[in-house]
């Protein structure tokens, strides 16, 4: 049976307040993603295909992860563009863009019942066609063979968790906010669809040393 393992990227810019300025990892993301690479050497962890979305922390991610395979970018794993629609949600209904982490619990789920309800103008993608979108891409990789690990997005892996696990909005935003970056997130492959086995796991950021390492935004 095929196991697909997606990993969030590692810490990126999270000074940020646009997509291009928040796109490359902080110092701290690309020691996560060189901590994970070293536990799956240490862990004897064996993965036959390697892929990653076209976005440059998807990229230095994976390449700081290390496997020796080559990687496929899919820019159907890219995230969605939250700094340019939470700018449209501030424009037209007059709502801030969070501040910190506090802010940003109660923004996100506002921000992305605008979005199913097509209550923005102007968005790069619709809701409807980025769910779409994350569920063929989750197929296709399914549909490969061996293990598969998979460095993409909080957003694409809630997106994941939605299609397998059938979430509502609810669910769906409370999953996004608390996946940590270089979390693992594992799917087996059964005859009647895809399980989820894992979440949010950091087994290489479980020491007292590396615990100031694990990291939402």
């Amino acid at each position: 049976m095929s196991q697909i393992t997606l990993v969030r990227h590692g810490q990126a810019n999270n000074t940020a307040r646009d997509e291009a300025g928040y796109d490359r990892l902080s110092p701290l993301g690309h020691q996560q993603a060189g901590w994970l690479g070293g536990y799956f050497r240490s862990a004897g962890e064996r993965f036959a295909r390697v892929y990653c979305g076209t976005l440059r922390r998807h990229v230095e991610t994976a390449q700081g992860i290390g496997l020796d395979l080559p990687v496929v970018q899919d820019a159907r794993l890219n995230e969605l563009e939250y700094f340019t629609m939470a700018a449209l949600y501030r424009d037209q209904h007059g709502v801030d863009l969070p501040t910190d982490r506090e802010q940003f619990v109660f923004h996100l789920p506002r921000l992305f019942e605008a979005w199913r309800d097509g209550a923005l103008d102007g968005v790069p993608e619709p809701f409807e066609h980025f769910e779409t979108r994350i569920a063929e891409v989750l197929h296709d990789i399914a549909g490969g063979d061996g293990p598969a690990l998979v460095v993409t997005s909080g957003g694409v892996i809630g997106f994941a968790m939605r299609a397998t696990m059938r979430l509502d909005m609810a669910a769906l935003v409370h999953t996004i906010l608390n996946i940590q970056n270089t979390s693992l997130h594992r799917w087996t492959r059964l005859p009647t669809g895809l399980a989820l086995t894992q979440f949010n796991a950091t087994p290489h950021l479980d020491t007292i040393e590396r615990r100031h390492a694990q990291t939402h935004l």
